[in-house]
Formats: structure tokens, sequence, C-alpha cells
């Protein structure tokens, strides 16, 4: 049968065997006339694409620190190809040669937190003579298990001198490198002070000395070879629990065999460092360049190596962006680095040396977010004032409505509102230059106002008019009652 583009035209075998070529030659001809006939682009068997490339993404990696050997294939299935070739690359210079098997296979020996990183592998190979080449992508990252020892070492010494103190400190650390090969851990000198003892200050003093021990030295996994990363690790707890027993056991031991180390030298006196005190503290806190950033499901509590632009001091159990003006560009950085003088970052988070610009560009935004919390800080008064003074004029506001509205002063509105329609519906003439003679005397409305005005405090007996008006009606009955025109309405009311 032919194979066109998912399409399969069955031959039947009727032909006898007349010659190989002369046979093949005919279906060739069939084959095109029936695709010309159909409508369709004749394809033939061997017209087959000039290259064929896939890629796929491999997944996260994780990779334990100073793990002896751990290879990663390829392709996470198993392809079987014919003679493939192998090529790896890492997304940025490599910090170290990596070699590769023949398989394919990338080989991590002592793993250490800068060899993270995004790796690709590409396979090739020929397939019914058509090169192909199929890529796989990987995120590879460092990470421990919770692990350590926090040794404090006292030592009695009759001077406190740095050239003293650190021949000792050098001839003390190469007595302890053969523990170190041998327990297959990793001591660290983090600390040293100096200081008068009680007993005798004059005479006597304690050089304290700080040592970390680590449990992940040479070949410390020797007795966990398996790739399934839930049997490894719990393999790594497990190791790493007794390694640090045997190494504390160790530890004390040397001590007690090693009661003093004799410094002498040609440039300094002989002195005498004498071992009286050696105290453990165990810890459960990531290394420096790590953190619990929870990524690896299988191990909760592992640490994983911080990436770029982050970092995680020792001891410390996250990780953090780097500040302003500081950028890291490499995974596991415990601290920082921070940009040349008079160069700064825009933002936090700079994982290279080119986020680093100079600080005119960035001085206007710099300082507008610095004056971000001083311009709230002189806001927020201000708008707490524009309230207070709002509430105090409505209260005062509202106050003032509510006097007017008081019963005594209703009292007082309705009695002058009353004396003004009676005036303005008896037509009493006021005071005043355009009087004429029929206003009456000038003493009576004088007297009228008068006695007006100084009743005003008064309370009036309901229903009876005042003097003044009185004397007013009586001035008026004998004349025939006022017909009220539209004006007038109006000026009443």
């Amino acid at each position: 049968h032919t194979v066109q583009r998912g399409r399969m035209l069955y031959v039947p075998r009727i032909w006898p065997d007349l010659g190989g070529p002369k046979v093949l030659g005919i279906m060739q001809i069939l084959t095109l006339v029936l695709c010309s006939c159909s409508g369709k682009r004749s394809t033939l068997p061997w017209d087959l694409p000039a290259n064929s490339s896939w890629e796929h993404q491999g997944g996260l990696v994780f990779i334990h620190t100073e793990s002896s050997l751990y290879s990663l294939p390829c392709s996470p299935i198993e392809m079987e190809v014919a003679h493939p070739t192998y090529r790896w690359v890492q997304d940025r210079p490599a910090s170290r040669l990596f070699s590769v098997t023949k398989e394919g296979r990338l080989l991590f020996q002592h793993f250490q937190a800068g060899d993270s990183g995004n790796y690709s592998c590409t396979i090739s190979y020929m397939k019914h003579g058509v090169p192909v080449s199929q890529t796989f992508h990987y995120s590879i990252f460092g990470y421990h298990v919770l692990g350590g020892l926090d040794t404090v070492l006292l030592f009695h010494n009759k001077l406190c001198e740095d050239e003293r103190t650190k021949r000792f400190l050098r001839d003390l650390q190469d007595k302890l490198r053969q523990l170190e090969i041998k327990q297959h851990c990793k001591l660290h000198l983090t600390a040293t002070f100096c200081f008068p003892s009680l007993n005798n200050p004059l005479d006597d003093f304690i050089v304290q000395v700080q040592l970390e021990v680590s449990p992940f030295g040479s070949h410390w996994d020797e007795h966990c070879n398996s790739q399934d990363m839930e049997t490894v690790t719990d393999c790594y707890r497990k190791t790493v629990r007794h390694n640090l027993g045997q190494v504390q056991l160790a530890l004390t031991r040397f001590f007690k065999e090693h009661k003093s180390f004799l410094i002498t030298g040609p440039d300094i006196p002989s002195s005498n460092f004498t071992n009286e005190f050696v105290g453990f503290l165990k810890t459960t806190q990531c290394s420096g360049g790590y953190g619990q950033t929870k990524q690896l499901q299988r191990c909760l509590d592992c640490c994983i190596v911080c990436p770029p632009g982050t970092s995680s001091p020792p001891k410390a159990s996250q990780c953090s962006p780097c500040p302003v003006g500081t950028y890291s560009p490499i995974y596991g950085v415990a601290f920082c680095t921070p940009c040349k003088d008079g160069m700064i970052t825009r933002v936090p988070g700079a994982s290279s040396m080119t986020d680093c610009i100079k600080k005119e560009r960035t001085k206007q935004a710099v300082s507008i977010v610095h004056r971000i919390p001083a311009l709230i800080l002189i806001i927020l008064p201000a708008l707490l004032a524009l309230n207070f003074l709002f509430i105090l004029s409505s209260c005062y506001w509202f106050y003032r409505e509510y006097r007017v509205s008081s019963p005594r002063a209703s009292k007082i509105t309705g009695r002058a509102t009353r004396m003004e329609m009676v005036t303005s519906f008896f037509r009493i003439p006021r005071q005043g230059p355009q009087a004429g003679p029929d206003a009456g005397p000038t003493s009576d409305t004088s007297d009228a106002d008068t006695s007006a005005s100084q009743g005003g405090n008064e309370e009036p007996t309901d229903g009876a008019p005042s003097p003044a008006v009185t004397s007013n009606l009586a001035a008026v009955t004998d004349e025939p009652p006022p017909v009220l025109t539209q004006e007038d309405r109006k000026d009443t009311f």
C-alpha cells in the first residue's frame, strides 16, 4: 500500500512478477493518474519534509546539594532511534564544565547552588532519510534537607593577640580536616571572640570559637542511589540525622584527646590554647542562598536555591528580592552585589549588572517614591482639618436654624407679622414726610410706635389689641370700610 498524508491507497497484487522495476513504474503512473483525476495534489511516498524539529518542556528537576553523582537523561522517555547525537546547552555561561555520556546523560558531580539554571538538550537522528531533532528544556534547582550543628568551643590563653589567635585557628582547622573526610561533613569557622576570664581577668583570657557543621561533605550520600525523588529524599533525611550524630561523637572525642594546642613560631613566642568546653546545638535552618519556597512538593520543608534577583543570608528561611541598588546574577546568593558608585537599580529584584543605571535617570522616580509617605502625612492632617471645620459649620448653622424656629422666636415673629397685616389692611399711615394732613397728629403716631417698641418684650393678652392699635382704630371707625384691590392683597400677603 501507499501512504498519502493520512490517505491509504490499496493496490491488489494481481500482476505477475515480470520484473520489479517495471511493476513499480506502472504503480507509480497509476498513482499519479488517480491523484490527478481526484483533483488532489499528487504526493509520492518519498515526498517528505526536508527537516523536522520539535520542542518539549522537560519540567523542573531538583538535585540535592553536594550530590555525589546525578545523571539527567536528554529525553524524559526512552527513545529508540538509530545513531543519535546529543547536544546540551545552558542558558548562561557555565561556571564549570560538565560531562555527557554517550547515551546523552548530563552528569553532575558534587552539585553546587551555582549549577542551577535552565538547560536544553537536543537529540538529532535520521528517520526515513530525513533529519529529525527534538529539544527538551529543563529548569534545574538545587535543594537540601534541613539539618546541621552549631558548635561552641572555649579555649584559655594568656594573651589576646590577633597573630597568635590566627595561627591557632589555622592549626585547629588543619587538624579537623581529617575528621571532615572521615565523617563526610564540612566544618565552617563562623566567628572568634577573645575576652578576659572572670576568675583571673588580668592573666587569663578566653578564646571563643564557633563552628558550623554541615552534613553535606564529600560522598555524604553514597548510600542513597535511587533516582526516585520521594525515595531519595527519605534516604537523605536518614543519612543527615545519622551523620550529624556521628560528627557530634567524633568532635567530643577529638577535643578530649586534644586538650591543648601549642602554638610556636620564629616571630611569636610560644603560647598554649587549652580547651575547656565543647557545646552543640542542632539547627533546622537553611544554608546561605537557600530558602523554603515550597517548590518541591514532595519535600515542603526542604530549602530551595534562591534564583537570580534574590538572596538569603545564612540561617534565613526565605529568599528575598535584592534591594534597590543591588543585584544577584546567579543562583544561591547569600548577599546581593551592590552597584558601582553613582549607579542604582530602578526596582528591587535586579538580576544583572546591566540593571544598574546612573542615579540621575532614576533620581526623580526615586524621589517621588520616597516622598509618597511624606505627602500622605501632609495631606492627611489637612483633610482631617477640613472635615472638622465642615462639621463645626454644619453644627453652627443647625444651631442658628434651631434658634429661629424656637417657640419664643416663633411668637415674636408671628406678632410682628400680624401687626404688618393689620396696618396694611386698614391703611394706617406711618410717620414720615409722605404722611398727609389726614394721617393724624404726629405725636399720636410717635406715641404708638414708642409704645409698640417698648412693649415688644412684654407678653400681650391674647385677643386684645395694643393701646396704639386701639387709638388708630378709633380714629377710622367713622369712615366706610375700604375696598381691597389686587395690589393691596399682594401687599398684605
